[in-house]
């Protein structure tokens, strides 16, 4: 390999020409072997039949693209039995036949390619001065040589979608390199038990919780041990929760929403219900207390087998109040009647026009006057005034002031994650979920110890979190824990 001052060159070849131009640099190299080799019958020519120049693309010089001007040659084959006649001489350190790049630059996207992937590696080749494509880095990668297959020992298998709900097939992946091992057509039993008896060296399947792949393993690998991934555990309890917290965002969203319609009764109509003034009640409940001692004089008076009219004029009442007080049969309470005005027929009106932006109380007074209003402005002006206070637009809702509830997802991911990870506004969403429901409470306790459990790798705690689980009266938890109590001995080795 011979040195240069710009870039390595291999033997028998010198740079000819070097031109800086706005895109980088123009170097013209010519090859000066005197011989060549046939590719056919390897025998040297020394016989020179023409020239010709390839372009090539090489690695950047000082952040600068290089394109290469290559002047080769073509050489008679002097053999007369090998059937070319004509060959261009070979560069087999420097560049392939046909190529359009040399190898030491492929060899860079290739390590771009392994490093990142298309579109991040086409972002960092640009930045290195190399011009290349996604397309080209895949095509590379893809390029490159199977690996010798080794003894598999530890091996992981899940499914992957050929076209997402409609095709699955089956990934093998080896958990020592973890690199994928084999693609398989579907997800049957049968297909990976298959698989399997061809590597008679496993000694652990690591798979999810479905009963195929636990049926393959059992066929194909009985000797290998079978675990449940955690993933697939953290996953299937996450969903198990979400169904929880759903099913309790639910009422206390309808609860809200009861609480919002509440609130809807206009300002109007609610004040109206408590116009009423302390010495006005003072008297109806007098009048009550009044119309209570006629009442028992009168089932008394009855029980004395006295017609109506007699209890009509003993006590001093009609005798059709005696008759519809003893048809009741208990007290007939009286309906608080309202005072009537001129303006409560109009008050919806009313309101409706406040709403909308008019606060002009003449203006008001007139639409009524021509709507067949008889009373007076004043009354108009002092309804408004303390039914309508001036610069309330919009009934303000106390409901609408509280933060919404984090939606089931999210708030079963709140319950997995680590408390001391929870940022501070978490933190509180969290507190507000737990006093949602005492349901709710304990399932955030029976989550955490099952993921403190999958943290740290204590199995040995399983037997007893499945018993506070299936006496917890959660539908949910319960149901998690009967799936895994069918599973327990790869849960077990999963968590271990």
């Amino acid at each position: 390999m011979e040195r240069t001052p710009l870039l390595p060159l291999p033997e028998g070849m010198l740079i000819d020409e070097i031109q800086i131009t706005e895109n980088g640099l123009v170097i013209a190299v010519i090859a000066t072997h005197p011989t060549s080799c046939c590719p056919l019958c390897s025998d040297l020519s020394s016989s020179i039949q023409s020239h010709y120049r390839r372009v090539l693309r090489d690695v950047p010089c000082a952040g600068r693209q290089v394109q290469l001007f290559l002047t080769v040659r073509k050489f008679y084959c002097r053999n007369p039995l090998c059937p070319r006649k004509i060959f261009t001489e070979r560069l087999p350190s420097f560049v392939e036949p046909w190529a359009r790049m040399t190898i030491r630059y492929c060899q860079q996207i290739t390590s771009i390619g392994l490093a990142t992937c298309g579109k991040g590696g086409v972002r960092l080749a640009t930045r290195l001065g190399i011009q290349t494509t996604r397309q080209t880095i895949l095509r590379r990668v893809m390029d490159l040589p199977d690996a010798l297959p080794a003894s598999i020992v530890y091996l992981g298998v899940d499914d992957f979608s050929f076209r997402r709900g409609c095709r699955f097939g089956t990934v093998l992946v080896n958990l020592e390199s973890r690199r994928v091992v084999d693609l398989l057509s579907d997800r049957e039993a049968e297909t990976s038990a298959a698989w399997m008896r061809q590597h008679p060296d496993l000694m652990a399947v690591s798979r999810d919780r479905g009963g195929e792949y636990a049926s393959a393993a059992r066929e194909g690998a009985p000797q290998a041990i079978q675990c449940a991934d955690r993933f697939h555990l953290l996953k299937n309890l996450r969903e198990a929760l979400e169904g929880l917290l759903a099913r309790h965002l639910s009422t206390q969203c309808k609860r809200q929403t009861q609480v919002i319609l509440e609130e809807e009764v206009p300002t109007w109509q609610s004040e109206r219900a408590v116009r009423i003034s302390p010495n006005l009640e003072r008297l109806q409940q007098s009048r009550r207390e009044e119309r209570l001692a006629r009442y028992a004089q009168v089932i008394a008076l009855r029980k004395l087998d006295l017609s109506q009219a007699a209890i009509a004029r003993q006590v001093g009442i009609g005798a059709s109040t005696v008759q519809s007080w003893l048809a009741a049969g208990t007290f007939p309470e009286r309906k608080p009647r309202e005072q009537a005005s001129h303006v409560d027929r109009y008050l919806p009106y009313l309101f409706k026009r406040w709403e909308d932006g008019c606060h002009n109380i003449a203006c008001l007074f007139r639409e009524l006057v021509e709507q067949g209003y008889q009373g007076s402005y004043e009354s108009v002006r002092d309804n408004l005034v303390r039914l309508l206070p001036t610069g309330r637009k919009n009934p303000a809702h106390s409901s609408l002031k509280a933060p919404a509830l984090a939606t089931s997802r999210q708030a079963s991911f709140l319950f997995l994650r680590r408390p001391e990870k929870l940022r501070v506004e978490e933190q509180d969403t969290l507190a507000k979920l737990r006093q949602l429901h005492p349901e709710v409470d304990l399932a955030y306790d029976l989550v955490q110890q099952f993921a403190q459990m999958l943290r740290t790798r204590t199995g040995e705690h399983l037997d007893a979190w499945l018993t506070q689980a299936a006496s917890s009266k959660l539908p949910e938890l319960q149901s998690f824990a009967v799936g895994v109590e069918r599973d327990k001995d790869a849960v077990r080795n999963g968590l271990t």
